[in-house]
């Protein structure tokens, strides 16, 4: 019997020739990603269960990312930022992306934003290894044909004294998703489409593989938004088997060795499949990310504001396909654009379309200055956080979760959507179907 993608780089890890899904086994671990968040709990652990003077496991596999509640006056946040700096300074650690001047993020060389796009762009993504990080969404790796999952505290506590940890081999849900991708659809509207099928549990503690012509037809960034919300649908990785895109967008950032593998044509997986030319665009409703509807039929909900931004949302890409609406157009409601990283900052006034910079475009739209690179308001945060919803309203959104108060206010309605459909939202101050515009 042959073994899936994930399979083989679990096996890898564990020493082993073969594993099977249910297994327990032990892994030897690539990368340990932790942010400002999650940060100062796991240093606690690892302090109080190695001792004070612990040395970590690897001073070069640990990547610490302040990026969650980083332009903020709350103290207790800017503390969690100094916690991560005082282990960095004591332990060595090569890959900490420090901020230090919170009102001028610009003035900051090392600082990069979000830690699951700072991840790929900084080189620490790799097919066929194994990341962890304390954060859900370190799923968003995947797109490069790594094992990567969330993992809470005392697991990477554990991680940073040993460098291993103790998981269960998760069986393969395979979404097989071909046909030619229509103008205004993309891959937030895909991964939308379905959790609306399976449901928010439908994947639970297994991996959500995705392959087809329209998934290798995808740009990196692409890749990631549909590795990035397995975990809305439960799942513990998702997957992509890596190709001449992975390995040219890796190669250009990293000269690390690294080694592919792929799915063997016998490998036991349940299959999905998909023609993508026939789906349309797609929302999830207030407050479950699998409560799906047709952006078209959603085109009576009144809306108070848009966001762009976050990993799911905030990538050169996602902001590309906001342009391509709101070009020579004018928003109706309040549009913040949060970039997920420095260098998707820089691109905002770099990278043009038909002739004007995408900065531009948004401003002659009228939407809100974009902001400094952050998780922002996509995690609700302090009070004073960018973007923050802190009246009732309602907001089209894309971010990756809509749960009650998760951006902010408990009353408040978040529609999950893709940057075409946000940019058109915006448009007209209801949901709105891309197509009317594209």
């Amino acid at each position: 019997m042959g073994m899936t993608l994930t399979e083989k780089i679990l096996a890898k890890a564990s020493g082993r020739s073969m594993v099977e899904p249910g297994e327990n086994i032990w892994v030897n671990v690539d990368v340990l990603m932790t942010h400002d968040v999650c940060g100062p709990g796991t240093i606690g652990v690892f302090q109080r269960e190695f001792g004070a003077d612990a040395k970590v496991w690897d001073a070069e596999k640990i990547v610490l990312i302040p990026d969650h509640y980083i332009f903020t006056a709350d103290e207790r946040a800017n503390r969690n930022v100094d916690i991560l700096r005082d282990f960095a300074k004591e332990q060595g650690i090569k890959y900490f992306y420090d901020i230090i001047d919170k009102a001028n993020f610009k003035a900051n060389p090392d600082y990069k934003g979000v830690c699951h796009i700072t991840l790929a762009q900084e080189g620490h993504t790799r097919p066929g290894e194994v990341l962890f990080g304390t954060d859900s969404h370190t799923c968003n790796a995947g797109a490069f044909g790594e094992f990567a999952t969330g993992i809470g505290n005392t697991d990477a506590g554990f991680i940073m004294g040993t460098g291993k940890l103790l998981i269960k081999v998760p069986p393969t849900l395979r979404f097989i998703l071909d046909g030619e991708m229509p103008s205004y659809l993309s891959a937030k509207d895909l991964i939308l489409q379905i959790i609306g099928d399976i449901g928010v549990a439908g994947a639970t503690y297994q991996t959500m593989e995705f392959a087809g012509e329209a998934v290798q037809r995808m740009t990196m960034e692409e890749r990631m938004t549909l590795c990035n919300m397995v975990i809305e649908a439960g799942g513990k990785n998702g997957v992509i088997a890596p190709d001449e895109t992975t390995f040219e967008y890796v190669r250009s950032r990293t000269n690390k060795p690294f080694e592919a593998v792929y799915t063997d044509s016998d490998a036991k997986c349940r299959d999905y499949r998909y023609d993508v030319s026939q789906l349309e665009p797609v929302v999830a409703q207030p407050h479950s990310p699998d409560n799906r509807a047709l952006a078209r039929e959603c085109k009576d909900v009144k809306i108070n504001r848009v966001y762009i931004g976050s990993c799911t949302g905030g990538k050169t890409t996602d902001f590309l396909n906001a342009a391509e609406v709101l070009k020579d157009r004018k928003v109706k409601v309040p549009t913040y654009l949060v970039p997920a990283t420095q260098k998707v900052y820089e691109d905002l006034f770099k990278v043009k379309l038909a002739g004007q910079t995408l900065s531009e475009i948004f401003l002659n739209a009228g939407c809100i200055e974009p902001a400094a690179p952050s998780c922002a308001a996509c995690l609700g945060g302090p009070k004073d956080t960018f973007g923050r919803v802190n009246e009732p309203e309602i907001c089209v959104s894309t971010t990756n979760r809509n749960f009650p108060g998760r951006m902010g206010n408990k009353e408040a309605g978040i529609y999950l959507a893709s940057p075409y459909t946000a940019a058109a939202s915006a448009l007209t101050g209801y949901v709105t179907d891309p197509r009317e515009f594209i």
